[in-house]
């Protein structure tokens, strides 16, 4: 049968009227034992306040900022039937409260002398508990009580002190490694102190009455292997963010480096979720990924070992365009569509016009054809000549269209841009064309050449392929691939007949452009390049 519980702040030794800087659950909520309630901060640590047992949330009393000592009641619980109920009475200076407190302190060792193994104390019901500091070296001298190791519980975070006094002689473990009681933390060189040894600590039922902290002591073991599935993060910045021991455990099971997280909470302590809203941009594309955020490493691999190399640097245009490229496959949520368009007749009309437009001094090349019918296309569809806000929440429709085309040169891919697009005729287009595409393998581009596209065409169709993947060139949403077009059979109804198809790829930001409309964008692109005498047309 179920019954109310008063849910009390268990032994919180020296310390009262603790801060309460964050409230994990709300009336109603069900909770199993050992489960966080609310997170308290010291000026030495923060914690988490557990369940006394499973059950259901029935009340709260407290909230955050409010202060709390041993004893206080933060609310109450309707036990789960079957559960017994553990009740840890409040701070007092009884011996048996005192002796409670003691028990959860290492006691101070005689200090012999001579080599020493510095071990980890009794951790209560924790096991396999994570190294996430360690702060002494070889060579350190260390006093008794300063901090050897942090270990992180999702309930605390806790120094391991010195228990003799004396100099490091090795460190046996490091970050990341998880530990038990009794595993080897280092060997100390220990100096000799005649002071008396506290009394070893036992068992009693004061330690049963105190089961919130400790119910059960775990079986010594050995040295944990290492942990080595987290992702790398700044261990020095992580263990100085302001954030509990809950937060930062929710952190590392993200790969949340605390460090980059800005905290919403009080003193800017950063909370359960601002950790998920910081992966949810980063998911979303709202916020860029941090450098390594998590993500597995290639290996490293000495290639003279097999054979003779030649190391020759990236230009500095690789060097410029590679980052930004894999930033925008890695934010942007891609998607390519294929497609054919049949340019018979297009083609057969361009090589009439190839000669008069070449005495005006003009290149007219099917990219030109091209470039005009995204032109018409992206007029149809305007999303696709959009951008995503910074905010993730709403588009930004442009006005104009600046069409950007991917040129190859000696020192790497360059995309110079040809600016309000819509406003010129094919023939307009063609001799910016050129001009632009000569400029650019001699290395002549200048920054107003390079920047405001809205859409990007990446022509390879005088090379080869059949199709390929472009990679979005972010803040834009979609790019246009163009292969070498193929004579192909082609049923009109009664036969087949032999037709010029062009393949298209579109890529896609699939956060903003869904399937149906790519398709739709590039069949309406395919009838556009049918239409000859609409492309011919001079602008008004």
């Amino acid at each position: 049968m179920a019954n109310t519980i008063d849910i009390v702040v268990p032994d919180l030794g020296d310390f009262e009227n603790v801060e309460i800087i964050e409230v994990l659950v709300a009336p109603g909520d069900r909770v199993a034992r050992e489960d966080g309630l609310i997170t308290l901060e010291t000026d030495k640590a923060s914690f988490d306040v557990p369940a006394p047992q499973s059950g259901v949330i029935e009340s709260l009393t407290v909230g955050t900022g409010d202060t709390v000592s041993a004893g206080t009641v933060i609310g109450t619980l309707t036990a789960q039937v079957g559960d017994t109920v553990l009740i840890t009475p409040a701070l007092s200076d009884s011996p048996a409260a005192e002796a409670a407190t003691t028990a959860t302190t290492p006691a101070k060792a005689r200090k012999s002398g001579g080599k020493q193994t510095l071990v980890v104390p009794d951790l209560g019901d924790f096991e396999d508990v994570e190294v996430i500091e360690v702060h002494i070296a070889p060579g350190d001298s260390v006093a008794v009580d300063d901090p050897l190791v942090t270990l992180e519980t999702d309930k605390a975070a806790m120094d391991v002190p010195a228990v003799v006094a004396g100099t490091i002689d090795s460190v046996l473990v490091k970050v990341g490694e998880k530990v038990s009681a009794g595993a080897s933390l280092a060997i100390i060189d220990a100096v000799i102190d005649d002071a008396p040894a506290a009394a070893p600590q036992t068992e009693s039922a004061v330690e049963k009455e105190q089961a919130p902290a400790r119910s059960m002591q775990p079986e010594k073991s050995a040295q944990a292997p290492v942990a080595t599935s987290l992702p790398r993060i700044d261990e020095a910045g992580f263990s100085k963010a302001h954030a509990s021991p809950s937060v930062r455990k929710l952190a590392r099971e993200l790969g949340v480096n605390l460090v980059q997280v800005k905290g919403s909470g009080a003193k800017n302590r950063v909370v359960h979720d601002d950790v998920k809203a910081y992966v949810k941009a980063i998911l979303t594309g709202q916020a860029a990924a941090p450098a390594g955020g998590g993500l597995p490493r290639t290996p490293t691999v000495d290639f003279a070992k097999f054979g003779e190399i030649d190391v020759q640097a990236l230009t500095r245009i690789q060097k410029i365009s590679g980052p930004r490229l894999q930033a925008s496959w890695i934010n942007l949520p891609h998607v390519t569509q294929h497609d054919l368009a049949d340019i018979t007749e297009l083609e057969a009309r361009r090589q009439t016009l190839k000669g008069p437009a070449k005495e005006r001094g003009i290149g007219l090349t099917p990219l030109a054809f091209i470039m005009k019918a995204c032109v018409a296309a992206l007029a149809e569809f305007p999303t696709v000549n959009s951008s995503l806000a910074e905010d993730g929440a709403s588009l930004v429709y442009k006005k104009y269209c600046h069409l950007g085309f991917a040129a190859d040169t000696d020192q790497g891919l360059m995309v110079p841009v040809i600016r309000d697009a819509d406003k010129k005729d094919v023939y307009e287009i063609a001799k910016e064309l050129g001009e632009l595409s000569a400029l650019a393998r001699e290395g002549k581009l200048k920054a107003d050449n390079l920047q405001g596209a809205t859409f990007t065409i990446s022509s390879l169709g005088g090379i080869g392929g059949t199709a390929f993947t472009p990679i979005v060139n972010a803040p834009e949403v979609a790019i246009l691939g163009v292969s070498r077009s193929s004579t192909q059979p082609v049923w009109n109804g009664s036969e087949f007949e032999p037709r010029l198809m062009l393949p298209l790829s579109l890529s896609y930001d699939h956060r903003v452009i869904d399937g149906a409309q790519a398709v739709r964008f590039t069949t309406y692109l395919g009838q556009q390049l049918a239409d000859v005498d609409s492309l011919l047309q001079a602008i008004p």
